[in-house]
């Protein structure tokens, strides 16, 4: 599985870094941090996974996991991660399995394909919906963080829809990360429904700036003499 882009990579990384880290330094922020990671490594296998057509057969509908089947190995860390921060995360880590095994064996395999059908609005509205069913979803409960992975999956197919590596792109991604950052700050009340759109416009951000393409320069004749 190929295709990953640098800065996005390197923002997995760290994040996956930072949620193992979170028993440690700050348990609460937990469950936002793992559903933080739900979007991100969604957004990665989708993009990593660049086929648009499903294999036929059981094995093709674990093609995915066969592929990279390293990419699982987090999920149980975090799971371990979880379950000895307290007995207040051992739901948590319950919960991060059971999203893990919905998105990786029926999101992915019926979703993926049927989102590549969609036109680029047509992907807009669904991520619309899906950061609807965040907000009345509770915060580290199963359906969230398979939400949270169907988001990342759709806001993948959306990116690679559209143009990419132009600074307008860039700034409305950007603006609505700002736009929502701002939200969770100033208003507690929508923070549910705010951190997904800020995390998916983040990834948005990262996938643009990986791929910005520097101004052309025009090729001239050398005055001489």
């Amino acid at each position: 599985m190929k295709g990953e882009l640098r800065v996005l990579s390197l923002a997995h990384g760290l994040l996956l870094g930072l949620v193992l880290a979170l028993p440690m330094i700050a348990p609460p922020l937990l469950p936002w941090g793992v559903e933080a990671l739900f979007i991100l490594a969604a957004f990665q296998l989708r993009l990593a996974d660049r086929r648009w057509e499903g294999r036929a057969g059981l094995r093709g509908w674990t093609s995915h996991i066969r592929m990279a089947p390293q990419r699982l190995a987090p999920w149980a860390a975090i799971a371990v991660m979880a379950v000895i921060a307290g007995p207040e995360q051992i739901k948590l880590a319950q919960a991060t399995l059971i999203a893990v095994g919905i998105g990786e064996l029926l999101l992915y395999p019926v979703g993926a394909n049927l989102l590549g059908r969609l036109p680029r609005r047509g992907l807009a509205g669904v991520i619309l919906l899906l950061m609807m069913g965040c907000a009345l979803a509770e915060v580290g409960h199963p359906a969230r963080l398979a939400m949270g992975f169907a988001l990342g999956v759709s806001g993948c197919v959306f990116w690679l829809r559209g143009p990419d590596g132009e600074s307008r792109s860039i700034l409305l991604a950007l603006t609505g990360a700002l736009t929502a950052s701002l939200c969770i700050l100033l208003l507690p009340a929508v923070r549910p429904a705010a951190f997904p759109a800020a995390l998916l416009c983040t990834v948005l951000t990262l996938a643009h700036l990986s791929v910005l393409r520097r101004r052309p320069l025009h090729w001239r004749l050398s005055s001489t003499g």
